[in-house]
């Protein structure tokens, strides 16, 4: 028995420069679709940015999108999605920018246009409504947290 959707939802992305690589996974099955950058990027050591895809995408509704970082780069050169997962609303449907933090120490980091920088992860959510109450549940756990259950 297949745990994959026999009708997964449908990605619409509209290209907003010509030279935008459209998301593609590099494996029939993978998880994520790669993000690439539309400019070349140099992040200095412990440097920010805020990198074009030169895409939008319409995420459907009940689904949100997670900008991840790729392992590899992570790996290689310390560079991660500093709010990591960015959070691609159904309703959003501006360019996705993806927030690289380069956290090498010595060595900065280059990527040509067009270079994979990040995976998109398209995840079902629930959409559920806020009821406030006046008390919550009691649990074994209670309001244990941060370290709570020791190291």
């Amino acid at each position: 028995m297949s745990s994959v959707s026999p009708h997964p939802p449908t990605l619409a992305v509209q290209r907003l420069h010509p030279d935008a690589v459209l998301p593609n996974r590099q494996h029939t099955g993978d998880g994520g679709l790669d993000l690439c950058c539309l400019e070349p990027v140099h992040l200095e050591p412990g440097e920010r940015g805020m990198i074009p895809t030169g895409i939008a995408v319409a995420v459907p509704l009940g689904y949100a999108g997670l900008v991840v970082p790729r392992s590899g780069l992570a790996a290689r050169h310390g560079i991660t999605v500093v709010n990591g997962p960015g959070t691609i609303d159904a309703g959003y449907r501006g360019e996705l920018q993806v927030l690289l933090l380069n956290t090498d120490r010595e060595e900065p980091f280059l990527a040509s246009s067009g270079e994979r920088i990040a995976q998109l992860l398209l995840v079902p959510v629930a959409l559920p409504e806020v009821e406030q109450v006046s008390t919550l549940d009691d649990t074994a756990r209670g309001g244990g947290g941060f370290g709570s259950t020791g190291r």
